[in-house]
């Protein structure tokens, strides 16, 4: 008989599932939102509502400017899967307090999962809505699970730029 997944594996599965939706040429990463055992939003890589998304496009406007991952996002048509669900529950009018996030990322061409850690904006995102834990997808397959409390203790030591687990490093 097959032992059945942990919860953390079955919600990052669903997160797998909510990243097939992403409309970015570089990466395709899903976040799911979880409280009291519920998934209570999500969200994928995609352009603003109504806007025309990179696909559309027909190309990566990062990569037309030689841009390197993890650097000046504000030149992304796309909104970060995790800012997505934040935003979705807040037009839901759910809190967020105490839930954990799942976050899955691949790699658009090669379709290999990679480590799918929040970049700095998000972070920041993530600690002010109060979430508890955030779980990730890493490039070896297995998940990585990062306290909120963790990241603040650290950025009240250190500084955000001495962050060990930096998107895009």
């Amino acid at each position: 008989m097959e032992r059945r997944i942990s919860k953390d594996k079955y919600y990052l599965n669903i997160a797998k599932e909510v990243a097939r939706r992403s409309t970015c040429f570089r990466r395709s990463i899903g976040a799911i939102i979880v409280r009291d055992d519920q998934i209570i939003s999500t969200g994928y890589v995609g352009a603003p509502r109504k806007t025309k998304d990179s696909f559309q496009h027909g190309f990566c406007l990062r990569d037309k400017l030689n841009i390197p991952h993890g650097q000046r996002y504000e030149l992304c048509r796309s909104v970060h899967a995790e800012q997505n669900a934040i935003i979705n529950a807040a037009r839901a009018g759910v809190s967020l307090l105490g839930g954990d996030m799942f976050i899955y990322g691949e790699d658009y061409k090669t379709k290999k999962q990679i480590n799918a850690f929040p970049c700095f904006i998000c972070k920041k995102m993530i600690i002010n809505c109060g979430l508890k834990r955030v779980i990730s997808s890493t490039e070896d397959g297995e998940m990585k699970i990062f306290l909120v409390e963790d990241w603040v203790k650290d950025w009240i030591k250190g500084d955000i730029l001495d962050d060990s687990h930096q998107y895009g490093k």
